[in-house]
């Protein structure tokens, strides 16, 4: 009896996985606990950049919610010429996630 629980324990665990489920962020770094990890996404010209745009997506368990488009942060900082683009990642235990993008420019 213990081994057939073990195996539908395994199969339903796999399962689970192979349907998305599992959360594999983005970023230099995989971890299944990540706290303010920081990464570049692009770049462009290398001049000064006035404004900041920031855009987010996140969720919790299974749902998940957001827009962390480049085009979203570029409106939410009234960005028009992009200089660079950088992301924050958090994700703790595939349980709760947040991923935001960064825009510089002008």
């Amino acid at each position: 009896m213990r081994k057939i629980a073990s195996h539908v324990l395994v199969t339903v665990s796999c399962a689970a996985m192979l349907t998305g489920c599992a959360v594999i962020p983005q970023g230099p770094i995989t971890a299944p606990l990540m706290l303010d990890m920081k990464g570049p996404v692009s770049t462009g010209a290398a001049a000064g950049s006035a404004k900041v745009g920031r855009s987010e997506a996140w969720g919790i368990l299974i749902f998940a919610t957001g827009d962390a488009s480049i085009s979203a942060a570029m409106r939410n900082g009234g960005v028009t010429r992009v200089h660079h683009v950088d992301n924050e990642t958090m994700n703790i235990l595939g349980i709760y996630a947040k991923y935001t993008t960064i825009v510089y420019g002008e």
